[in-house]
């Protein structure tokens, strides 16, 4: 909390009356003259170009002024090329499949405004990349090579104006990625095959680094666009699994992913003005399906209007704020999509959101079951099960690139951990220890474990850490625990709450922090409690939900705000052994034993909200 001295004298806009929400829109911009899907886009809202097209008449391209679109100037080779610049008036067509050919092209066209010229080809054949960028400064990503090998290289070129020279490699080679921004600073934004779908990786001018993955996977081309690895918009595209085209749109600030309104149509195979600002997006074209004429213009209001972390003088009396935090004692729980199955003491999706989720593992009160669920917001369907029936397991990462290890089978406690990519699990390398009701959290990639406990006596404080292909030994947990709750990434990441010792109970609100290298305590829980994998967020801004606090069964919801928990409104019903995933703005609450073991499922949703702030 601020005091006086730290903000005297610094100045702060009044205002008469408070500005409006920040909240952007799609609206219908003026139709194509060819529907047309799987082209090249690129440009700004008000001077854009479409370039070719899957299938006859391949070479067609079409400009846009901010109202209409005009046929312009042919390809001077027709095809699928994907398509760069800054506007609709410097633009370059590069690779894509070539019907004369029937292969992968390396041609390079550049357009002055009113002609095509070839210049310098790629190094490699490709389509289906991602690509982003301007007419003198660009960068091409994976992609494809028909009929090559690897299927899905890793390689990535960058143009200079003249000519194609390979950098350094992205970390996992796809297809059908949106490409965003512009050189020297991108975001590479999901693709093909899963666990692709929902992956992001940022480009710095020298190498690409995993970021946070996407709420929403988007397994086939959507459509995005953005200035720089930390302002860029995706939208549309295809989701699988589920199948499906989609219509949501998301926003990345450099550091998460924030859902914001759809598309007025889902639809795939979509493009877009891939290097304008996200307060400016184009959408136009793509399959929905069929193939549409349908362009749609993103805009915000045009009056002032609030933007989270606004602070501003209100009326001249009150001194007002912006954020999701302010938001979150006003949020509640509301019911989902039950499971399918009841159950408690299972793991999930730590990484996933309220539209894209699983949960596995778990005990049904005659069993241990390796059962496996994924949720689209709605409903859940089952999918392949875990190799290894387990419950008391921890979980890591999303619903299209999942994590498990340990946990305990109904005989005995499990070191085994499992890979989730989409469609299957594969069991992958064992953790140095053994454990169940420890306390997990990260991504398929990089992810952390610590805690958990092997009766009859021994609880662990022993930490590990996953790389992507091993676990190893890390710094101990200060307090030795289980039935832990856990949130954050592999590098960052919080364990709370949970029990001390087997047969003598201890419980304990003790919170440490993983900073990758080290834990640190810092403040307690204000409820004590254990049994429980109820968690959502960051170590910056989480929730923890449920649980037993050796009397009672917990409903209680606290919030984490990197230092300290408040108490917030609590579950519509009590539950322990349950399990959670998402953000502190957007959680889900899965299964557990209210009791008797449940199905149930709760979404806890909070929105930006204006709250006036107290100086102390």
């Amino acid at each position: 909390m601020a005091t006086y001295k730290e903000i005297k004298g610094v100045t702060i806009q009044t205002r008469d009356e408070d500005p409006s929400l920040f909240v952007g829109s799609w609206a219908s911009g003026g139709a194509l003259n060819t529907s047309r899907s799987n082209a090249g886009g690129a440009g700004i809202q008000t001077s854009a170009l479409m370039v070719g097209k899957d299938g006859s008449p391949q070479a067609i391209v079409e400009e846009y002024n901010g109202s209409s679109w005009t046929e312009v100037g042919d390809l001077t080779t027709g095809r699928n090329a994907k398509a760069m610049g800054a506007n609709a008036e410097a633009v370059l067509a590069v690779g894509g499949y070539d019907p004369g050919t029937s292969t992968s092209s390396v041609k390079t066209e550049s357009w002055n405004g009113s002609s095509w010229t070839e210049v310098n080809d790629l190094n490699v054949k490709r389509e289906a990349m991602g690509t982003f960028g301007i007419y003198t400064a660009g960068i091409i990503a994976s992609g494809f090579e028909r009929g090559g090998s690897p299927a899905r290289p890793v390689n990535v070129e960058s143009w200079n104006g003249s000519s194609w020279t390979e950098v350094n490699n992205v970390n996992t080679g796809r297809s059908t990625a949106i490409g965003s921004g512009l050189q020297p600073s991108g975001i590479l934004s999901g693709g093909a095959p899963a666990p692709a779908t929902n992956l992001v990786e940022s480009w710095d001018g020298t190498s690409w680094t995993e970021v946070g993955d996407m709420n929403q996977n988007r397994g086939r081309y959507g459509g995005g666009s953005g200035t720089s690895n930390t302002s860029v918009m995706v939208f549309g595209g295809y989701a699988d699994p589920p199948t499906t085209v989609i219509a949501s749109t998301e926003v990345w600030d450099g550091s998460s992913w924030t859902e914001v309104n759809d598309l007025s149509s889902a639809r795939n195979d979509i493009q877009a003005s891939s290097n304008g600002p996200t307060s400016l997006s184009l959408a136009f074209g793509g399959l929905t399906p069929p193939e549409t004429t349908a362009t749609e213009e993103w805009s915000f209001p045009s009056s002032p209007v609030l933007t989270e972390g606004s602070v501003f003088l209100s009326g001249g009396t009150s001194l007002k704020g912006f954020g999701k935090a302010a938001g979150l004692p006003a949020a509640t729980w509301a019911s989902g999509g039950s499971l399918n199955t009841a159950r408690s003491s299972l793991a999930g999706s730590t990484r996933g959101s309220q539209t894209s989720s699983i949960a596995f593992g778990g005990y049904s009160g005659t069993a241990w079951l390796a059962i496996n669920e994924n949720y689209n917001g709605t409903s859940w369907t089952e999918v392949a099960d875990l190799n290894t029936a387990r419950g008391l397991n921890s979980g890591a990462g999303t619903a299209t690139a999942g994590l498990t290890q340990g946990g305990y089978n109904g005989s005995t406690s499990v070191a085994n951990t499992e890979s989730w990519n989409g469609s299957a699990w594969t069991e992958v390398n064992d953790l140095n220890t053994g454990r169940r009701n420890a306390g997990g959290f990260g991504t398929q990639t990089s992810a952390a474990i610590a805690g958990g406990n092997l009766p009859p006596s021994t609880v662990y404080n022993q930490a590990e850490s996953w790389d992507g292909t091993s676990w190893t030994e890390v710094s101990e947990l200060n307090t030795a625990r289980y039935g832990i709750a856990s949130l954050g990434t592999g590098s960052d990441g919080l364990l709370t709450g949970g029990e001390t010792s087997l047969g003598t109970p201890s419980i304990t609100g003790k919170t440490e922090k993983w900073d990758g290298s080290s834990w640190t305590e810092t403040g307690d829980l204000n409820q004590v409690r254990y049994d429980w994998q109820g968690g959502g967020g960051e170590t910056s801004g989480g929730i923890v939900f449920g649980g037993y606090t050796g009397t009672a069964i917990a409903a209680n919801t606290e919030f984490f705000n990197g230092s300290s928990w408040t108490e917030l409104n609590d579950l519509s019903e009590s539950v322990y052994a349950n399990t959670g995933m998402g953000s502190a703005v957007a959680a889900l609450n899965v299964g557990g034993n209210a009791p008797p073991h449940t199905s149930a499922v709760e979404e806890w949703t909070a929105d930006a909200t204006l709250s006036t702030v107290t100086v102390s």
